[in-house]
């Protein structure tokens, strides 16, 4: 086995996963606004990463297998990172414009009681204190995580394919199965581990009074995460 072309997907999975923000930056900042537990945002970290790594080497294992031109395959690749890149900037841009009306809509107020004294609140306080039901939450889960999900079974890992998978093709299939499993185990780590740190550096800063705009903000997040992909090509 070629250590060269081993030790190249483990620093390529770590790089390319560590530079790209949209990697672990969307999975925070919708595990803040629906209030995800830790155990439960790395469970959705883990299968969105799965679904990233496996579109992509299921395509390099089908241009291997059937013989394909790089060019080819590597078209395709290019075409769904366009795809995925333009996905992210439109799911940030409409949630973001959804929080801000959300936002709008529950602006505090205040209501003059018989006694003649004024409380403030807003629409969300009304229902502070009512259990959320398992039903409603399983809605919220389900809005939240297959965009999500689509977003990175979409978005290709570039570096798989060209620099990896159609060398190590030349040690046979199981050298390309060894580096494609390496690659995806890093990736999914270090997705793992980007998400985890940036998610408890979030969870220090006090948020009570940006909460009306957490889901704008989490919008305004996962946009920028798109316009960087696209303008700065991270």
């Amino acid at each position: 086995m070629n250590t060269v072309l081993l030790s190249t997907a483990v620093s390529l999975a770590v790089i390319h996963t560590v530079i790209g923000v949209d990697h672990y930056i969307p999975f925070v900042a919708m595990s803040k606004v629906n209030k995800w537990n830790f155990a439960k945002t790395m469970l959705i970290v883990a299968i969105c990463g799965a679904g990233h790594v496996l579109s992509s080497v299921v395509l390099g294992l089908i241009g291997i297998w059937f013989g394909s031109q790089l060019s080819s395959i590597v078209g395709i690749e290019d075409f769904r990172a366009e795809l995925a890149v333009w996905f992210l900037i439109a799911f940030g841009a409409i949630y973001m414009l959804w929080g801000i009306a959300k936002a709008i809509k529950n602006k505090p107020h205040s209501h003059i009681l018989s006694d003649g004294s004024e409380v403030w609140h807003n629409h969300h306080d009304q229902h502070s204190g009512e259990p959320v039901s398992n039903h409603s939450e399983r809605n919220g889960m389900s809005r939240s995580f297959w965009p999500l999900f689509v977003l990175f079974v979409l978005g290709p890992c570039e570096p798989l394919i060209p620099l990896l998978m159609y060398p190590a093709a030349e040690g046979g299939m199981l050298s390309v199965t060894v580096v494609a499993i390496l690659f995806s185990v890093c990736t999914i780590g270090t997705m793992l581990f980007c998400a985890a740190v940036v998610l408890k550096g979030v969870n220090m800063i006090p948020m009570k009074k940006l909460e009306r705009y957490a889901h704008s903000l989490a919008g305004f997040a996962i946009f920028m995460c798109g316009m960087a992909m696209q303008c700065l090509g991270i």
